[in-house]
């Protein structure tokens, strides 16, 4: 009982943890169409196709980063996936035209798939197979409070502080976040079972 209640904790740490990346990821997108379009000068063509870049990125990227997560660690993929979005957030920030975001596109899918993949798995490794469905539940809950939280403040802060600063807000956002995981988040028993030759 209290291995399980020191497991649910390590989840509940990790979500907490990555939540500042799910406010950003709301944060930014709820204007980052207006910002490629009206900043950046990107056609409405070119800004469904940049979208499909990064969705891409992740169809061809998923597999290996989750099998990357497997020989690591749950751990060492998270924290290079949020390494990649301070970087993201920054490159975006400084962007002088639509055609340096398809470069960013690539690795932000491959960063969304990375710690999607890596964060489901450390849960999966945390709890209890009777009680995945609801801690995955947990998990999703984490994503809708970051994308309840973001979007309805992306809007009001590109407008007072312009889309760059709101991109550099972001990063620091996902920063603060790294950093918890560095501190906070202990790599799941099980999966260090596994890992260890």
């Amino acid at each position: 009982m209290n291995k399980n209640m020191n497991n649910k904790k390590r989840m509940y740490t990790l979500c907490a943890c990555i939540l500042p990346l799910m406010i950003c990821s709301g944060l930014v997108y709820s204007m980052f169409s207006l910002y490629m379009s009206q900043v950046l000068g990107a056609p409405k063509t070119q800004i469904g196709l940049i979208y499909m870049v990064g969705s891409l990125a992740g169809l061809v990227s998923g597999p290996y980063l989750g099998k990357l997560s497997d020989r690591l660690g749950r751990k060492p993929v998270i924290l290079a996936a949020m390494a990649s979005f301070v970087a993201i957030f920054l490159f975006y920030s400084v962007a002088d035209g639509y055609l340096m975001v398809y470069p960013i596109q690539l690795l932000e899918g491959s960063a969304w798939v990375a710690i999607g993949a890596a964060t489901t798995a450390y849960i999966a490794d945390s709890v209890i197979a009777e009680e995945r469905g609801w801690a995955m539940g947990v998990y999703q809950q984490t994503m809708s409070v970051g994308w309840v939280i973001g979007p309805a403040f992306g809007g009001f802060l590109s407008d007072v502080i312009g889309s760059r600063n709101t991109f550099l807000l972001g990063g620091v956002l996902v920063l603060v976040g790294f950093l918890l995981v560095v501190f906070l988040v202990k790599e799941p028993h099980n999966q260090k079972q596994q890992t260890t030759p």
